[in-house]
């Protein structure tokens, strides 16, 4: 654990707040995130922040023994000072933040699914395609020609509706970048989201593109990215370090052996991850044992001829019965190799959202892929992202900013973490 807690100490490594906070601000928004603070008769504090990474949620944190502090009955202003920003920058403190922006992540996902005004275009149809209405009406103007590239009108979250409820098309890494705003759209709720964030910084476009903005995901303003491509480091974490994280599916051979350009990757972010496949992870040091394992399955599905549509995806991932009748002995013999593979906890608990697959198990894709593109394996990548370090800071900041500005320790977002029931918006357009 000391290895995991200062891969988290290099993570936060956090300067400062710009401006003068109240005490009582700081320990009230670590309250909100879970830290409990006794007194007791001690001369110095005791602190007990626990592996929260590993944990269900803040109630199984909470269950064994995570997030405590015991204070002196006398304690001085400035010690408790200096305390409390010691556990804003507690490694504890990051994960009990992960739970919420897993908790944002899952709401956004399941908004964003429930869209079936929200569809996929491939790349010869245009980037991003804002329909009849448009992308003004919609609260987006353009920024690049051709659809590929554009940043909110007025306020951020009136932006964001439009791929909640309007009629908008965009491919996968469109849908990732969108998924990952309304994450920090849920995290902030709507006030906070449209303070916090300039319209730069809420740009959508090619990722190339985005290079070249304010974009908090690729930007200008995505500062101190986190690079852990097989997730080696955010294995080492938990579970909770998973959540909300952007990642991406993509061929392992060259383009020549593609068949569906559409197809040749998809973006996801991670919205669960279940304690066994966690575990697993954990155990084999995250991401690149399952590139071989993902290599095995492909060399198994090369010995069975397909034959109708969906065929892998019916055959392993929805384990069609009938479809199972019709195979031979042999062919037989050859998906339960398959399945013993995907029998894995990864691929069954490792929850992600591809856009517009909506919620699935890992699983679900590497066996639709391979109907997709027969002639090349496929392998598992988290991109960079700064969701521990400066977009924590940023959430941060805003939290304490508000209490020091109006006095009152209470979150400008939801205490539950998730931002309850989904906001009411114009009828789904088709």
């Amino acid at each position: 654990m000391r290895a995991v807690a200062s891969l988290l100490g290099v993570l936060l490594a956090m300067p400062a707040i710009a401006a003068p906070v109240p005490a009582d601000c700081m320990q009230g928004l670590l309250e909100r995130l879970g830290w409990r603070f006794t007194d007791a008769s001690i001369s110095t504090p005791v602190v007990q922040g626990g592996p929260v990474c590993t944990r269900a949620d803040l109630q199984d944190a909470r269950a064994h023994g995570d997030l405590q502090v015991v204070l002196p009955l006398q304690l001085d202003p400035p010690s408790r000072m200096a305390l409390m920003q010691q556990l804003l920058e507690d490694p504890a403190t990051l994960c009990a933040y992960a739970m919420r922006v897993g908790d944002a992540a899952r709401q956004a996902a399941h908004a964003l699914e429930g869209n079936e005004g929200y569809r996929f275009s491939g790349l010869q149809l245009g980037w991003i395609g804002f329909g009849l209405r448009g992308a003004a009406d919609q609260g987006w103007e353009r920024t690049r020609s051709f659809g590929r590239g554009y940043q909110p009108v007025a306020r951020n979250s009136a932006a964001m509706d439009a791929f909640y409820h309007g009629a908008v098309r965009s491919e996968c890494g469109v849908g990732r970048q969108v998924a990952q705003l309304a994450t920090q759209r849920e995290l902030h709720g709507d006030a906070g989201f449209d303070q916090a964030f300039t319209a730069g910084e809420v740009s959508i476009g090619t990722f190339v593109g985005l290079h070249d903005t304010d974009s908090i995901l690729l930007g200008r303003q995505a500062t101190e990215p986190f690079a852990d491509g097989k997730a080696v480091r955010t294995s080492a974490m938990g579970r909770q370090a998973f959540m909300g994280a952007p990642g991406y599916i993509t061929h392992a051979f060259g383009r020549d052996t593609l068949d569906d350009l559409n197809n040749q990757a998809e973006n996801f972010i991670v919205v669960d991850v279940g304690a066994e496949a966690a575990e697993a992870l954990r155990v084999h040091g995250g991401l690149g044992w399952y590139d071989e394992r993902n290599q095995a399955l492909w060399a198994l599905s090369r010995q069975i001829p397909r034959r109708g549509v969906r065929f892998f995806e019916r055959l392993l991932a929805e384990r069609d019965p009938s479809l199972r009748a019709s195979l031979t002995v042999d062919e037989a013999a050859l998906v339960a190799r398959m399945d013993a593979l995907l029998d894995d906890p990864f691929y069954r608990q490792f929850l992600i959202f591809v856009h517009p697959r909506g919620i699935k198990p890992i699983g679900f894709h590497i066996a639709r892929l391979l109907d997709r593109n027969p002639r090349t394996p496929f392998t598992v990548e988290l991109t960079m992202h700064t969701l521990h370090t400066s977009l924590y800071r940023r959430w941060q900041q805003a939290q304490l900013r508000h209490c020091a500005v109006t006095g009152m320790p209470g979150s400008l977002t939801s205490d539950s973490g998730s931002q309850g029931a989904p906001r009411p918006g114009p009828p789904t357009q088709r």
